[in-house]
């Protein structure tokens, strides 16, 4: 998993913000970016492909983790590499959404 340090204002170190439904259902993670909440549910094999779906436009080229061109920045919030960590350089505080998926609610700044 990846966490922010310090590159935004907020809390870095956030842990399970998803919770759960009234029914025990995990709660899907809700992406904050450019001032839109964007539920992102299972379905989804990528945060970029959350975010292309909401019409959130964000830079990609090779959709693996092997460019860096999808690089944000995390600000708040946990995600998860579920194939493994990407190959591409990824600074601290940042993250490749290609190949990344929220583990808690997250907060996102595109660079």
């Amino acid at each position: 998993m990846s966490k922010a340090q310090a590159p935004c204002q907020g809390d870095t170190t956030a842990q399970n913000h998803a919770g759960q439904a009234a029914d025990d259902t995990p709660k899907d993670p809700v992406i904050r970016v450019e001032e839109k909440d964007i539920p992102c549910p299972r379905r989804y094999s990528s945060i970029l492909e959350c975010l292309e779906d909401a019409d959130v436009e964000v830079d990609y080229h090779c959709r693996d983790g092997f460019c860096g061109a999808c690089r944000v920045t995390l600000c708040q919030g946990q995600v998860a590499y579920p194939q493994g960590e990407p190959l591409a350089f990824v600074g601290e505080g940042e993250i490749l959404t290609c190949c990344s998926l929220p583990v808690t609610d997250i907060t996102l700044e595109l660079n």
